[in-house]
């Protein structure tokens, strides 16, 4: 996933899950703050204080732990069965998540991962400190108890493999779970009825929404043909005109097959020189790999039915040799999420 997206998970579906782990604790620090309120400049500056400081200390916090999990993912390289399988089991926990949040069945509350009950104990004893940097404390506590969403997000950076993009991963997403807290900090009164309401739903959805776009990067994992973005482009090529090859898996007029092509990694994805890349049923084949800027997943070169993975950062280039399927019929490629593609003939 690139920044953005992480920000606007953290911003949409972040933002609803911490904030029923971790608002009462602001909310409580809070309120221990304001009785100490004397002068009518604190009056005026109310409870911004005290969120500036837990916000702060928790975004600080929750970064240093992001380069932690992406440097300890340096050390290791999932493989194409893991990788599916971590995949699948987040699928799982998002719709579980959702159907809690939508209140479907008390049976998805156990979807709610919940801290042991002695980091609650000790973060809610912070909460009532009455130092103007209790809030801070609790802020930079709160890694103790992370919510769902988080621990996906912690799970991703783990899977980055490196402590720049763990920590920025963690960064973007715990910036776009803060508008959220500040809106509690702030009108702590009312929150709670917007909290329960109609933003419910629209986490939900939120995060509906990302569990189809994993599952569709998860089924293109296993190697099949049969994902959610090829079966909608199907269905648009039948009441329409599409060009040659739109569609993963079907029928193209093949191109002269070679044995040495080049795949460039882009910030768009994935590009083949040649354009149409053939090759032959069994023979020996070697891919040129040149990253001109693709950062994230597609820095994880991925052949699932080949079960080869190659990682080029960006600025690098490698060279990968196989040897190619004996059946002829599409051979996919892809990032390490299924979210970029790319497919040679074999004939």
């Amino acid at each position: 996933m690139d920044i953005f997206s992480i920000f606007i998970t953290g911003l949409f579906a972040g933002g609803i899950t911490c904030l029923a782990v971790q608002g009462g604790l602001l909310a409580s620090s809070i309120a221990q703050q304001e009785k100490n309120l004397e002068s009518d400049l604190e009056k005026r500056s109310g409870s911004w204080i005290p969120v500036a400081s837990f916000l702060i200390t928790r975004l600080i916090a929750y970064t240093l732990l992001g380069v932690l999990l992406g440097g300890l993912g340096s050390l290791f390289q999932l493989s194409l069965t893991a990788r599916v399988i971590l995949q699948l089991s987040a699928v799982i926990f998002m719709v579980g998540t959702a159907l809690n949040l939508l209140q479907v069945h008390p049976l998805f509350r156990y979807f709610v991962i919940q801290p042991p009950k002695v980091f609650t104990r000790l973060i809610k004893n912070q909460s009532k400190r009455q130092e103007i940097f209790g809030p801070a404390i609790l802020g930079a506590m709160t890694v103790l108890i992370p919510c769902g969403a988080t621990q996906a997000t912690m799970a991703y950076a783990l899977t980055t493999g490196s402590p720049l993009a763990g920590g920025l991963a963690m960064f973007a997403f715990i910036l776009g779970t803060s508008p959220l807290f500040l809106l509690l900090g702030v009108f702590a009164r009312s929150i709670n009825k917007l909290a329960s309401g109609a933003f419910n739903t629209a986490a939900a959805t939120a995060i509906l929404l990302l569990a189809t776009f994993n599952l569709n990067g998860t089924i293109a994992l296993t190697g099949s043909p049969y994902t959610f973005t090829n079966l909608l482009t199907k269905v648009e090529c039948a009441i329409s005109f599409c060009s040659s090859g739109k569609v993963a898996g079907s029928t193209t007029v093949a191109a002269k097959p070679v044995s040495e092509a080049t795949i460039y990694i882009t910030q768009n994805g994935y590009e083949t020189d040649p354009a149409n890349l053939t090759i032959k049923a069994g023979s020996k084949v070697k891919l040129n790999i040149i990253n001109r800027g693709g950062g994230g997943c597609a820095q994880s070169l991925t052949i699932p039915k080949l079960n080869i993975q190659r990682v080029v950062s960006v600025g690098q280039s490698d060279a990968l040799e196989f040897t190619a399927p004996k059946t002829p019929g599409p051979l996919a490629f892809m990032c390490s999420m299924g979210m970029y593609q790319g497919v040679i003939t074999v004939i």
